[in-house]
């Protein structure tokens, strides 16, 4: 660690993350063990998440890898997707996995491994296929996407009138 945090400074941040991540998804990842070492890379399972898996199907289980060096929180951590995936801003497992962190440009000291996991969550919900990721499986879910965003219709009635 050159300039990041003291070792153990760093491993009780970690810490005190992991359990707000379990707090908020419900799960229980162990806290680091005493000497563990950096990188760290924790796998984080979502479930009744939906997200397209291909354009002909939803699934609502997904899987990725967050990895964090020993130069966190200075540096933010990078995720890995591990499932399969049809999305403009995460790439398939087979080209990589690997997830836009366009979303992560404002990341600095305070930000947190929660705040990383919600933007995750975030891009799931809300993919942007007018900035995708450059693999081809990006760039073909983002011509699906934008041709297949929800399209609303809205009448207005004023005192009993259609107008």
């Amino acid at each position: 660690m050159s300039a990041g945090l003291a070792r153990q400074i760093l491993a009780r941040r970690v810490d005190n993350e992991i359990r707000a991540l379990n707090e908020y998804l419900g799960m229980s990842i162990p806290p680091a063990p005493e000497g563990a070492q950096f990188p760290m890379e924790i796998r984080i399972t979502l479930s009744n998440v939906p997200a397209r898996i291909s354009r002909d199907e939803s699934g609502d289980r997904h899987e990725f890898a967050l990895s964090i060096s020993g130069e966190y929180p200075y540096e933010r951590p990078s995720a890995r997707w591990l499932t399969p995936i049809f999305h403009p801003n995460i790439a398939s497992p087979r080209d990589g996995g690997f997830v836009c962190a366009k979303m992560l440009e404002s990341w600095s000291f305070g930000s947190t491994l929660l705040s990383f996991v919600k933007g995750v969550e975030q891009l799931l919900a809300d993919p942007n296929p007018d900035n995708p990721y450059g693999t081809e499986s990006c760039m073909e879910a983002a011509r699906w996407h934008a041709a297949n965003r929800p399209r609303f219709e809205a009448s207005v009635s004023y005192g009993g009138r259609d107008v």
